[in-house]
């Protein structure tokens, strides 16, 4: 069996919000750590059945950054659900909603916007 990790440093500013994230791994070089505007990790704690998470983003995360990056990751949720369970049909629905809140979230930016 091997053991890898992921590095995820994050620097603070005066009042402790996140100012930079980062990460790393170990096919990159340090030279190659990788600069984040933000992430979230998701932890299953099979003791508990609890989900434990971690959500940070700096403070130069746009908005229309931010809604990318949930539909992104709604999507890439419902792929990874789909390959644990097999339900294709609620992964599809999953899908659905990612896709019709995407859409709400750009109108909406669009109608803030005005």
């Amino acid at each position: 069996m091997t053991e890898n990790s992921i590095q995820i440093q994050v620097q603070l500013d005066e009042n402790k919000m996140p100012a930079e994230i980062s990460w790393s791994a170990p096919e990159n070089t340090p030279e190659n750590t990788r600069k984040a505007k933000a992430f979230l990790l998701s932890i299953w704690d099979g003791s508990d059945k609890a989900a434990l998470r971690i959500d940070l983003w700096t403070k130069d995360m746009m908005v229309d950054e931010m809604e990318d990056f949930f539909y992104q990751t709604l999507m890439t949720m419902a792929d990874t659900y789909k390959r644990a369970t097999r339900h294709n049909d609620l992964a599809g629905e999953m899908k659905s909603f990612a896709k019709a809140f995407f859409q709400k979230s750009r109108a909406k930016q669009v109608h803030d916007n005005k």
